[in-house]
């Protein structure tokens, strides 16, 4: 079964993470069936909107534990090539020429983090939690390091990378991450009332308006690949250093790292 839904509401499409057992953590799966359904919906004249959101109680939870454990012993070269999968999500979705809109119903964090970040428009319950812990495991949230600094911007991220801390709705607002803030069961009225707002502009206007505000915003699809494959080597190396392989394995054994005994 694909780990994603997609629904059509006339000329919006609904991408659905649908791995509510995990709260929608990435695996290999997932990253790959969502970056097939952005691909199939670029080229769709039909589709004029894409919202994405998780299926249950939370947005995505970020790396499943199994497939952690799998990179975890795998090469630094293979820790590369999954590294680049999950990059190219990113980019596609940062660069789909259409409107996006994350419905973000719960906890995101890490990629899931990411995935906020690259959507045009994000909305998020006022419950929901967000965090970049990476540093706790002794990596780096490197290939949505550059879509999470174009949202937030630099100052709060070097704190978010360094402490690793959660915040909450209320947080992410103020920084950009999202744009509003609404109660769990108003999150449909408030997405409908955004996609209102979008079938009044010119759907031609509207992907140029989107490359525009990137191009400004000095991200260009040359660039971003070019980052991108800096960010996988880098997180690949740090994922076989022996302390990224100490907190990994201490977070997978419940136990603590080297560097907190």
């Amino acid at each position: 079964m694909s780990a994603v839904e997609l629904t059509r509401k006339g000329a919006v499409a609904h991408l659905v993470m649908h791995r509510p057992e995990v709260h929608n953590a990435f695996d290999d799966g997932l990253i790959a069936d969502l970056t097939a359904a952005i691909d199939g919906l670029e080229g769709d004249d039909d589709v004029r909107a894409v919202v994405l959101t998780g299926a249950g109680s939370s947005f995505s939870a970020g790396a499943d534990l199994r497939w952690m454990r799998g990179m975890a012993a795998a090469s630094e070269e293979e820790n590369r090539l999954d590294s680049l999968r999950l990059a190219t999500l990113m980019r596609r979705l940062q660069f789909l020429a259409k409107p996006t809109i994350a419905r973000v119903n719960g906890a995101a964090f890490g990629g899931g983090v990411g995935l906020v970040a690259c959507c045009d428009i994000a909305i998020a319950a006022d419950d929901a939690k967000f965090a970049l812990s990476e540093v706790k495991l002794g990596l780096v949230p490197a290939v949505i390091s550059p879509y999470v600094v174009a949202a937030i911007g630099l100052r709060p991220a070097r704190r978010l990378f360094l402490t690793g801390e959660v915040f909450g709705a209320d947080a992410a607002l103020r920084m950009g991450l999202v744009h509003e803030t609404v109660p769990a069961d108003g999150l449909d009225v408030a997405v409908d009332r955004v996609i209102g707002l979008l079938a009044k502009g010119g759907p031609v206007a509207q992907g140029e308006a989107k490359r525009l505000a990137l191009g400004m915003g000095g991200m260009t699809l040359q660039e971003m690949e070019r980052i991108d494959t800096e960010n996988a080597a880098l997180i690949a190396r740090l994922r076989v250093s022996p302390e990224g392989q100490d907190g990994l394995s201490a977070f997978l054994d419940k136990s603590q790292p080297a560097w907190m005994v």
